[in-house]
């Protein structure tokens, strides 16, 4: 239930945010209380912008995990409202505007990023991976033994909707060459529409594993699953409301799990450089580049 709530939040958040924000400019437009109407935008334009930019460029792979400059400012709205409105008797709807979109504000940052997530008891380090089955661009079936024949980095991602995931995704396909070098096999798998993953595989243009789990099968044999994690109204884009936790697996070259990665916040992702240390550590590579 907590998920629907999640995925029903997000989609109407965003669109209340505009609303506010376009409400906002309208009322000073309108010659209203330019104080307490900045106050407003002030809690609702900053967190947009930041939206706006990761939606847009997709080169942002991971920011704060509360956004405390956002809530700051959040915080100097509300109270630039209220000050209009006891000192300048500007309308109270402006300051109950702003304690809405703040406490919208909180509830995007400290309940819908967090996944409530606890680490998978199928994920063992030292462990083998469980097997699993996804699809290659080219439709044939690729078993997680042949991904798993030499160190590799397995990358459970959203889809091409997300654009943390993309920005992850971008940020993996700049150090192509040094991984290349290394001998470390990189696989990219989504529950996403077959079609999407042949169309980013071709984006990229790298030597990696581009992997469709179809079903969500691979992703519920391993127990990052998640059941309504799609954000309500992108099922009309193809994909299906259960999708993947964003996860990252590192196996040597038996297929034995030596590091896992199971963010609890969706925008918090490890860098390339921490694979690459995890992998010299257990001896899965030589040297490093």
């Amino acid at each position: 239930m907590s998920n629907f709530l999640k995925s029903m939040f997000i989609s109407n958040y965003m669109m209340a945010l505009m609303a506010v924000m376009g409400y906002s400019g309208w009322m000073l437009a309108h010659d209203a209380n330019i104080v307490a109407w900045s106050g407003v935008l002030l809690t609702t334009a900053p967190l947009m912008t930041v939206i706006s930019y990761l939606m847009m460029f997709k080169v942002v792979a991971r920011t704060s995990a509360h956004f405390p400059v956002l809530n700051v400012l959040g915080l100097v709205g509300i109270a630039l409202a209220i000050w209009a409105w006891d000192r300048q008797g500007a309308e109270l709807f402006a300051p109950g505007l702003a304690i809405a979109s703040w406490f919208g504000f909180l509830a995007y940052a400290y309940w819908y990023s967090s996944f409530g997530r606890t680490p998978s008891s199928k994920l063992r380090v030292g462990a083998a991976l469980p097997g699993f089955t996804v699809i290659g661009i080219n439709g044939a079936r690729v078993s997680s033994a042949e991904l798993t024949d030499k160190p590799a980095v397995l990358v459970f991602y959203r889809g091409n909707w997300c654009p943390l995931c993309m920005a992850q995704i971008k940020e993996l396909a700049s150090r192509y060459q040094d991984l290349h070098a290394l001998g470390i096999r990189v696989a990219l798998i989504s529950p996403q529409p077959h079609s999407n993953t042949v169309g980013l595989a071709k984006k990229f243009g790298v030597d990696f594993d581009f992997l469709t789990d179809e079903g969500n099968a691979a992703a519920r044999t391993l127990g990052i699953d998640i059941s309504h994690g799609l954000p309500m109204g992108m099922q009309m884009m193809g994909y299906d409301s259960e999708t993947v936790l964003p996860t990252v697996v590192i196996t040597d070259g038996k297929g034995k799990v030596i590091w896992t990665h199971e963010t609890d916040n969706y925008r918090i992702r490890p860098e390339p450089d921490v694979y690459l240390e995890v992998l010299r550590r257990h001896g899965a590579v030589p040297h490093l580049a």
